[in-house]
């Protein structure tokens, strides 16, 4: 089962306009081959369906403490396209064209598919496909198929980060180029445990420096590239026997959390009465708020 916190990972700043082109580049980071519904979705089914989870419980462990993360990634991606999509149309008359920007935006889903909100897809507008989860049984196959999923995810964030300089996206993309490194390593690690190989210096990976994006800056002070969550739940604790030692980026000690990030509040998204979202009128409001009350 899974419990849902009402959180996010962190506060995204809300921003005083919006950014329709940025919002389009971010949905790559959401639905695209490596976006965050693919790494949840990869190591969601490899939790699901790993062999000999007594046995290997450490592995088993650290794939389902991740897939945790990666619902909360998905989430604030998610909310980092809404939040890109404020601002961008204007309540009035059908025959007033309120939703006119919507005919120039690179992303038109965004406008009708959707109510200026995120949508399951890629940047192109390619819905989320199946078919990019690689869940092969194998352990060792499949820990390196995230470690390089991970790269490639890593590698996108940071072209997106250099594609808008709006600061919502950047403050999203900023916590993940922290968090997605922090599970580079933590794959790495596990292939090191499971085969003695040291990973990362038989394969090219994009700098893990995260210093350059200023935006990445306050998480790493936070420490937050050391660290592993196991949600509070016992049954993950024996990721610290592959999550120890010295994070070979920043030499600091590796610490496993035996809880979950503080997180901060889920943006509250005004009505768009063009967008007859949620389409309910005042009246319709007094009859749902009678019809509640009525219950109690």
């Amino acid at each position: 089962m899974m419990k849902r916190v009402n959180k996010l990972a962190i506060e995204l700043p809300r921003p005083e306009h919006g950014d329709m082109n940025g919002a389009a580049a971010v949905q790559e980071l959401l639905g695209g081959k490596f976006g965050e519904m693919s790494t949840l979705n990869n190591y969601m089914y490899q939790s699901f369906n790993f062999r000999g989870k007594k046995k290997f419980k450490p592995f088993y462990d650290l794939v389902a403490s991740i897939t945790a993360e990666e619902f909360g990634h998905v989430e604030l991606v998610a909310n980092a396209i809404n939040l890109l999509s404020f601002g961008n149309t204007f309540p009035g008359d059908p025959d007033m064209t309120p939703l006119q920007n919507g005919k120039d935006a690179r992303y038109s889903l965004h406008f009708t598919t959707t109510a200026q909100a995120a949508y399951p897809g890629d940047g192109m507008g390619r819905p989320w496909n199946g078919e990019y989860v690689t869940n092969s049984g194998n352990l060792v196959a499949d820990l390196l198929h995230n470690y390089l999923l991970e790269i490639g995810a890593r590698t996108h964030k940071m072209r997106v980060y250099e594609m808008t300089d709006h600061p919502t996206a950047r403050t999203m993309i900023g916590y993940l180029l922290v968090r997605g490194g922090t599970h580079i390593i933590a794959y790495a690690k596990a292939i090191e445990v499971a085969t003695g190989v040291e990973v990362g210096k038989m394969l090219p990976v994009p700098s893990l420096d995260n210093n350059k994006f200023d935006y990445a800056k306050p998480f790493m002070d936070q420490g937050l590239y050391n660290v592993l969550y196991t949600w509070g739940e016992p049954e993950y604790r024996d990721i610290s026997k592959i999550w120890k030692g010295k994070n070979p980026e920043t030499g600091q000690q590796l610490t496993v959390i035996d809880g979950m990030p503080e997180g901060g509040k889920v943006p509250d998204f005004e009505e768009l009465p063009e967008e007859f979202a949620p389409g309910i009128d005042r009246d319709d409001y007094q009859r749902i708020l009678k019809r509640l009350m009525s219950n109690l």
